[in-house]
C-alpha cells in the first residue's frame, strides 16, 4: 500500500475526526481487539498454504462440502427430552409434524450420570431437565411410531454414552433396523466432561478407552452413525472465550484421533464419521470467523499429525446451538432476536445441522409455542432470508479473513501450549483448561456487572416489573410412575439372563476387548442404566473431582 493511500485511510476517513473515542473497539465476548477498518492490508500475511481456495477443498476453510446451503439445507434439529419417554415421544412428533428434519435428545441427570430413577441420588431430578431412560423398555418407547432409519437421531451424553449407545442400537434392532442404514449421532465426549460440564463416571484414561470402542464399532457396523461429536458447545457455556473453545475442542478430537490410530485402526476407516459441536454465541462476525478457523484448523492438523488419505478425514463437520448462557431471564421475548442473530452466525459459518433456543429456556424447558417459534426461526432464514443462495456469501471480506487469521493464530498457540504438556489428559489433570475457562468467566462477569458489557434487559434498557411468561411444568407424578415402571420391569425380565450379561460385561472390562458387544447384550437382557454403569466404575474406578479450585 502507498503512503498516499495510509494518509488517505487514516487522515481523511471523516470517523477520525468526529469519533476518536470508536477508534479501538473489542469483540463483545473475547475482547479481542477489532481495528477500526479492514483492508488488503490485513490480509498479506496470506500464503498460498493458506489461501481461501474453493469450499471442499483443502483446508475447507469455506465449508467442507463444493454446494454447501447450495445443495442442502443444514438439518434442523431442536433439542428436546422431558418427563417419561412417553412425553418426550409426543414431542418428538409434534416437531417432526412441524418440519423439523432430525431429532436430538436431551436427557435427564440422572442418566447423564448413569444413576437409575429409583436411586436415592436421582431424587427430585426425574424428568426434570431431558427424558428419564433406564433401560431398553424406555428407549423402546421413546422412538415409538418412529422408523430409526428413516430420521438421524442425535443423542446428548458423554459418560454413559456407550450404554445409551447399546440401548439404541438394541431398540433399531428390535425394530428390525439394519444398522447399516441407521444414521445420527451420540455425543460421547468424555474429555469435555472433564473440562467443563462434569457428567463423568470413570477416570480418563479408560474413559477415552470407551469412546474408542464405539468409534471401533460403529466404523465396523454402522457406517452411517457419528460415534463422536465433539463439543466446544459446553466449554463455551461453562465460560470459555471463542478462542479456548477452538482450541480445547480441536484437542480434545485430536486426542480421540490419536487414541483410535495407536490401538491400530486405520485413521481413514474411522476419521470421516467423527463431528464436531460448536456454540453459536452472541458476536456475530467473531462466530462466523471461527467456524472457519475451527474447519481450517482440524484440516491442517489432521494432515500434518496423521497424513490421512482420504480427504473426507479432514472435514470438520458440526452440529451449532445458539448459545444457551446468552439468553436472559429479563425480558425472555427478546432471545428471540438473539437467537435469530446466532442461528444466522452459524448458517454464514457454514454448519451442517442447528439446534436454536427457544425464548423461555433460560426459565424452564420449552412450551410447544416456544419451541415451534424456534423451529421457524431457522425455517425463515433458510427459505426467506436469501442466505443460502451462494455458497460462504462473506468469503473474502477484509473482516471476516482477518478474524479467521486471527482466531486460527489465537487457538493454534493453546494447542501448542497443550502439546508440551503431553497432550489433553495430562494438562486437564493438571488443571490447565479449567483454570483457563474460570479465569474468562470470571472477567466477562465483572465486566457485565461493570456495564462495560452491555446486555439488553439485564443491565441496559430494564423493566421496573417483569410481566410474567407461561412455562413449562413438569407433573410431579412423572417420578413416581418411572420409578414403578422400573421396579415392574426388574421384577418381570429373565434374572438369570441379566446375572449372565452382567459377568460377561465385567470380563470384557478386565480384557481389551471391545466392550460394545457386551453392552449391547446388556441393553437386550433389559439391565438398567445404573446396572451397567456400576459395573464399569467397579472395573475401571470412579472419577472424582480433583479439586482444581
Amino acid at each position: 500500500m502507498t503512503n498516499k493511500s495510509k494518509w488517505e485511510k487514516e487522515t481523511l476517513n471523516p470517523y477520525t475526526e468526529k469519533a476518536p473515542e470508536r477508534l479501538n473497539r473489542f469483540s463483545t465476548v473475547s475482547d479481542m481487539e477489532i481495528d477500526r477498518l479492514y483492508s488488503e492490508e490485513n490480509l498479506e500475511a496470506f500464503t498460498e498454504e493458506n489461501d481461501l481456495g474453493f469450499p471442499g477443498t483443502f483446508p475447507f476453510t469455506r465449508g467442507v462440502y463444493p454446494t454447501m446451503h447450495r445443495g442442502r439445507l443444514w438439518t434442523m434439529r431442536q433439542f428436546a427430552g422431558f418427563g417419561s419417554a412417553s412425553d418426550t415421544n409426543e414431542r418428538f412428533k409434534y416437531l417432526l409434524k412441524q418440519g423439523q428434519t432430525g431429532l436430538s435428545t436431551a436427557f435427564h441427570f440422572p442418566t447423564l450420570m448413569g444413576y437409575d430413577s429409583d436411586n436415592a441420588r436421582s431424587r427430585g431430578e426425574v424428568g426434570k431437565c431431558g427424558v428419564a431412560i433406564d433401560s431398553l423398555q424406555d428407549m423402546e418407547t421413546l422412538f415409538e411410531g418412529i422408523q430409526l432409519e428413516d430420521v438421524t437421531v442425535s443423542m446428548t451424553i458423554n459418560g454413559p454414552a456407550a450404554i445409551m449407545l447399546s440401548f439404541f442400537i438394541a431398540a433399531a434392532q428390535k425394530q428390525g433396523c439394519d444398522l447399516k442404514k441407521v444414521g445420527g449421532t451420540i455425543q460421547n465426549d468424555i474429555l469435555k466432561e472433564y473440562i467443563a460440564q462434569n457428567s463423568y463416571l470413570i477416570p480418563p484414561e479408560p474413559g477415552i478407552k470407551l469412546v474408542g470402542d464405539t468409534i471401533e464399532y460403529c466404523a465396523q457396523h454402522m457406517p452411517k452413525w457419528n460415534p463422536v461429536s465433539v463439543s466446544g458447545y459446553h466449554i463455551r457455556e461453562a465460560g470459555s472465550t471463542a478462542v479456548q473453545e477452538l482450541a480445547f475442542t480441536l484437542y480434545d478430537g485430536l486426542e480421540y484421533v490419536k487414541h483410535c490410530v495407536d490401538r491400530g485402526l486405520g485413521v481413514d476407516s474411522f476419521a470421516p464419521r467423527l463431528s464436531f459441536f460448536f456454540n453459536s454465541h452472541v458476536d456475530f462476525f467473531e462466530e462466523i470467523a471461527k467456524f472457519r478457523a475451527a474447519r481450517r484448523i482440524w484440516a491442517r492438523e489432521m494432515k500434518k499429525r496423521f497424513n490421512p488419505q482420504n480427504p473426507n478425514s479432514m472435514r470438520c463437520r458440526f452440529h451449532v446451538q445458539t448459545a444457551g448462557c446468552s439468553l436472559t431471564a429479563q425480558q425472555p421475548e427478546n432471545n428471540i432476536v438473539r437467537t435469530t442473530l446466532q442461528a444466522l452466525a452459524a448458517v454464514f459459518g457454514g454448519c451442517q445441522s442447528l439446534h436454536t433456543n427457544s425464548m423461555d429456556e433460560t426459565l424452564a424447558l420449552p412450551t410447544e409455542k416456544s419451541v415451534m417459534i424456534a423451529l421457524r426461526t431457522q425455517q425463515i432464514i433458510a427459505h426467506e432470508s436469501g442466505v443460502t443462495n451462494t455458497v460462504d456469501p462473506l468469503g473474502g471480506s477484509y473482516f471476516v479473513e482477518s478474524l479467521t487469521n486471527k482466531l486460527e493464530t489465537n487457538a493454534m498457540e493453546i494447542i501448542h501450549k497443550i502439546d508440551a504438556m503431553g497432550g489433553m489428559v495430562k494438562a486437564i489433570k493438571n488443571g490447565y483448561p479449567m483454570r483457563s475457562i474460570a479465569e474468562a468467566s470470571r472477567h466477562y462477569q465483572h465486566q457485565v456487572e461493570r456495564h462495560e458489557k452491555n446486555i439488553v434487559g439485564l443491565n441496559q434498557y430494564t423493566l421496573d416489573k417483569e410481566p410474567p411468561i407461561e412455562t413449562l411444568k413438569i407433573d410431579p407424578e412423572v417420578e413416581k410412575k418411572q420409578v414403578d415402571s422400573l421396579q415392574h420391569l426388574r421384577t418381570n425380565r429373565n434374572a438369570a439372563n441379566c446375572e449372565k450379561v452382567i459377568e460377561k460385561l465385567h470380563y470384557s472390562c478386565q480384557n481389551t476387548e471391545n466392550i460394545m458387544p457386551a453392552l449391547i447384550d446388556c441393553a437386550h437382557a433389559y439391565c438398567t442404566i445404573g446396572e451397567i454403569a456400576n459395573v464399569l466404575r467397579k472395573e475401571f474406578g470412579e472419577y472424582k473431582d480433583p479439586g482444581i479450585f
